[in-house]
């Protein structure tokens, strides 16, 4: 006879599902293979000295203490069905053992399959999720292989958490009944608030392994295999389905040892073809639901641009200052608007001013990190071709403050830099001054009593939008270099130049590919450029049209 191949991976196996868990299926098949009466065989005479009859191997109906019946056993189980050991039918056709409602009922469900006949299962049975078995093995449960194993506090606090029940649902509305940090948090605190809530289902398959006669003892009691399912579909198992795998041993303990083996196999059954096509018209109609309710919420006109005219969006962020004197630092900020063609909406803020922030060490720097947000839009309408009234992109100006602990100011430094061209994310780090007068006295007032130099008009960092020479003089200005703001934008770029025909849309990277493929400059006179382009080639257009199919009112558009 050749070797029994066993399975020695008893680990557990995780699976996601998203069909129902009450349409899962076990075929459980457990089978007795030796005792400590092995074999016991007669020889027969018919047949020589030397040779015996193999029908004489046979397992003797009472030396091991098993009927022949009870050698093998093989049930069908489905998610938390309750199959009864003859431990629960003796203990509660006795109604005094009955304490709770569920005892009440499962001696109900008793007394029923005493009148139909008896249980069907013998050895195989159920512990649900509604047992006191599923409290108590949660409880004592071990971590470790150990036999002198000390459980930990927060074993002992996730084994009282009744972690199973997915229908509870916080009450929506509700009062908080505590804070929601706490910035000194004590060591008692973090141990009794350092426990998981999980919402899980537990069902345990067992066997009695007792002798014919005695079953219905505590300690024949085995662990077959252990269900587990959470709210998400995420069903585990262990040991894992048998399969292709060799079958599961049990060796029992005390004066008669034996070894069974037993397997775990899916039999849920397969959806058929008509519930899969009546589950896809309900997907079906259910997302076309959802689509038509996200229509209705964006509505079905979108909003285009003017000819002519370019919309700039800007998501940005304030990440982070670094490198300044002094700590508490915050960040007075604003766009300008080249005065020439660009405009913004009556609601648009093109300023803010970030919140006060400690600063940390990060190598060796000290580091504020703001993560401040802002948003603004603005629109360019191009009009005038001429070269003089070409306008340059917005700049976004910053100024770096600090407070002391009499809450007064003093200025860190200034800085600026032009908004991308491009659209996408860019990361902007922007290096800033500030005036400098050669003066101990300056430098003590700015220490004691906050007192700085400050410039009048910020937008003197760049070039002032009202400066009109050729020239910009800064002669005579100390400075001193001080740290850097970095900024975080998001740029998007909408215009009807954009909707081109489908060959240049193949190669459109940015607004300035998108608009005649200039994507190595970076200047508004590019975008500009490219206009000017579009109406040329619809003016080309027109004229070599026939005359008779122009109208008067096309031969007159300059």
């Amino acid at each position: 006879m050749a070797e029994a191949i066993w399975s020695s991976d008893t680990g557990e196996a995780v699976y996601r599902s998203r069909d129902p868990v009450r349409n899962l299926r076990l075929r459980v098949h457990l089978q007795r293979i030796t005792s400590s009466n092995y074999l016991h065989c007669q020889p027969a005479a018919q047949l020589g000295k030397d040779l015996i009859d193999l029908a004489t191997f046979r397992p003797h109906p009472t030396a091991s203490g098993h009927r022949p019946e009870e050698e093998e056993e093989e049930v069908v189980i489905g998610w938390q069905e309750k199959l009864f050991s003859q431990f629960e039918v003796d203990l509660y056709q006795n109604e005094a053992a009955c304490q709770s409602p569920l005892d009440h009922q499962y001696r109900q469900e008793i007394l029923k399959l005493e009148d139909s006949g008896g249980r069907k299962n013998q050895r195989i049975f159920t512990y649900t999720d509604s047992d006191r078995y599923t409290n108590l093995e949660e409880h004592c449960q071990k971590m470790t292989t150990a036999a002198s194993e000390m459980p930990s506090f927060l074993v002992e606090r996730m084994a009282n958490v009744r972690r199973r029940r997915q229908d509870r649902r916080g009450t929506e509305g509700g009062i908080l009944k505590s804070r929601i940090v706490t910035w000194e948090p004590s060591e008692e605190f973090i141990r009794n608030n350092h426990v998981i809530n999980t919402p899980l289902q537990t069902m345990y398959i067992m066997a009695d392994l007792g002798p014919y006669g005695k079953l219905g003892y505590k300690k024949h009691e085995h662990v077959l295999c252990t269900l587990k399912v959470d709210s998400n579909g995420v069903i585990t198992v262990k040991p894992d389905f048998t399969g292709s795998k060799g079958p599961y041993r049990i060796e029992t303990e005390g004066e008669k040892q034996e070894l069974w083996k037993y397997t775990i196999d899916n039999v849920s059954s397969l959806a058929q073809p008509e519930e899969e096509e009546r589950e896809q018209r309900v997907f079906k109609d259910l997302y076309g639901r959802h689509k038509e309710y996200l229509n209705s919420l964006v509505g079905t006109d979108f909003e285009m641009t003017a000819p002519g005219a370019l919309r700039l969006f800007v998501n940005g962020e304030v990440v982070s200052a670094q490198g300044y004197e002094y700590d508490n630092l915050y960040v007075h900020f604003f766009v300008e608007l080249p005065t020439s063609n660009w405009s913004s909406p009556a609601f648009q803020q093109l300023s803010g001013i970030t919140q006060t922030c400690a600063t940390k060490s990060r190598g060796m720097d000290n580091v504020a990190y703001f993560s401040y947000p802002f948003t603004f839009e603005a629109s360019f309408l191009h009009e005038d071709e001429s070269v003089d009234a070409l306008p340059e992109w917005p700049v976004l100006y910053c100024e770096v403050l600090s407070l002391d602990f009499w809450q007064r100011y003093r200025v860190e430094g200034y800085g600026a830099v032009v908004l991308p061209a491009t659209p996408g994310s860019h990361t902007l780090t922007v290096s800033t001054w500030r005036p400098l007068e050669l003066s101990p006295v300056a430098e003590l007032r700015r220490f004691f009593i906050g007192g700085s130099l400050e410039l009048e008009d910020l937008s003197y960092v760049w070039i002032p939008g009202t400066f009109k020479g050729e020239r910009l003089s800064r002669f005579g200005l100390r400075t001193e270099t001080t740290g850097s703001v970095t900024f975080r934008l998001h740029c998007l770029q909408q215009s009807r130049a954009f909707m081109e025909s489908s060959s240049l849309r193949k190669r459109m990277r940015s607004v300035l590919d998108r608009l005649e493929g200039f994507s190595q400059q970076s200047s508004i006179q590019n975008v500009l450029e490219a206009f000017r382009r579009a109406r040329r080639r619809m003016q080309e257009a027109r004229e070599s049209l026939p005359q008779d199919l122009v109208s008067p009112s096309e031969t007159s558009v300059s």
